[in-house]
C-alpha cells in the first residue's frame, strides 16, 4: 500500500513539474510578445503619405498597443502566481514522498532483519541438532 502511495506522489509531483514548466514557457512566449509590441511602439511613425499620417491615429495605435502589453502584463501575473501556487504543492507533494520513502526503507530493512532473525534461528536449531545427536 505505501508503495502504491509512493508511486503516486511520485507521479503527481512529476505531472506538477511538467505543469510548470508549460506555465513558464507561456510566460516566455507572453515576454516576447510584450517585448516586440513595445518595440512597435517606439518605432511607429507618420509617414508623410503612408497609411498611418495623422497623429490622433498614431497616439490611438499606440495606446491600443499599450494597453495590449499591460493586459500581457496581466496575464503574466496571473501565471506567475500560479507558478508559486504550484511550487508549494509540488515542495508539499515531495516532502510527501520522501516521507513514504522512508516509510519504505524501514520496512525493507525490518524485513530484511526479521529474515535474518528467522535464518540465524534456524542455523541455531541446527548446530543443537547437530550437537545433540552427538
Amino acid at each position: 500500500m505505501i508503495k502504491k502511495l509512493y508511486d503516486f506522489k511520485k507521479t503527481q509531483t512529476d505531472q506538477k513539474l511538467a505543469q510548470r514548466a508549460q506555465l513558464s514557457a507561456k510566460i516566455e512566449r507572453i515576454d516576447a510578445e510584450i517585448l516586440l509590441t513595445q518595440n512597435n511602439i517606439d518605432t511607429t511613425s507618420v509617414q508623410r503619405f503612408g497609411a498611418i499620417s495623422d497623429f490622433t491615429i498614431l497616439t490611438m495605435h499606440k495606446n491600443t498597443m499599450k494597453m495590449h502589453i499591460s493586459k500581457l502584463e496581466k496575464e503574466k501575473d496571473a501565471l506567475v502566481r500560479q507558478i508559486d501556487l504550484l511550487i508549494k504543492e509540488i515542495i508539499e507533494s515531495q516532502k510527501e514522498t520522501e516521507q513514504y520513502a522512508y516509510i519504505l526503507e524501514e520496512e525493507k530493512q525490518e524485513a530484511l532483519r526479521k529474515m535474518l532473525a528467522e535464518e540465524e534461528e534456524a542455523s541455531s536449531e541446527y548446530v543443537q541438532s547437530k550437537y545433540i545427536s552427538r
